[in-house]
């Protein structure tokens, strides 16, 4: 199946210059199929629980949570948990934003997920969050990673993801 004939590309969203690729076609239509093929990138053996971020990373995170079984941890932007959280701020393509987790007692494994790897900064933002909240960053996955943009990788983790531009 060609996941990329589900993307829609809305140029100049949400600012102008920007080609913001809309996932939500591939959602409506192949989300099993989609979720099935991220999870084949993973060890599962490897992760306890996975964080996704607000708002896609929600949706994916979830997703292959339930499928494989897995706790899921929201990474939310400032204001939208209830406290104690840990925090972070960051610059991003179009700005800067804040996302918080809540602090978690024991060492987990976690997989950090997100729709979109444009240029890095909510990434390594979530990898900051999960580290201070104690967990072990144990994978990364989006499913779009616009790699004309990045070469990212963190402590020689890269990032998976199955469709690249």
């Amino acid at each position: 199946m060609n996941f990329e004939d589900f993307i829609v590309n809305v140029p100049d969203f949400p600012k102008k210059g920007i080609i913001f690729k809309d996932i939500s076609p591939l959602l409506a239509n192949n989300f099993s199929e989609m979720i099935a093929e991220m999870g084949k990138l993973v060890d599962w053996t490897e992760i306890d629980v996975i964080a996704g971020i607000e708002s896609r990373g929600f949706i994916l995170g979830s997703g292959l949570a339930a499928r494989y079984s897995k706790g899921f941890i929201p990474v939310r932007k400032k204001g939208k948990l209830p406290p104690p959280v840990i925090s972070h701020s960051y610059d991003l393509e179009y700005g800067s934003d804040t996302l918080e987790i809540k602090p978690n007692a024991s060492s987990k494994r976690v997989l950090i997920v997100d729709d979109v790897l444009a240029t890095g900064g909510t990434m390594k933002a979530a990898i900051t969050l999960c580290e201070k909240a104690n967990y072990k960053v144990s994978g990364l996955m989006v499913l779009i990673n616009l790699k004309f943009l990045n070469t990212f990788e963190q402590d020689g983790i890269k990032v998976k993801s199955i469709l690249n531009y």
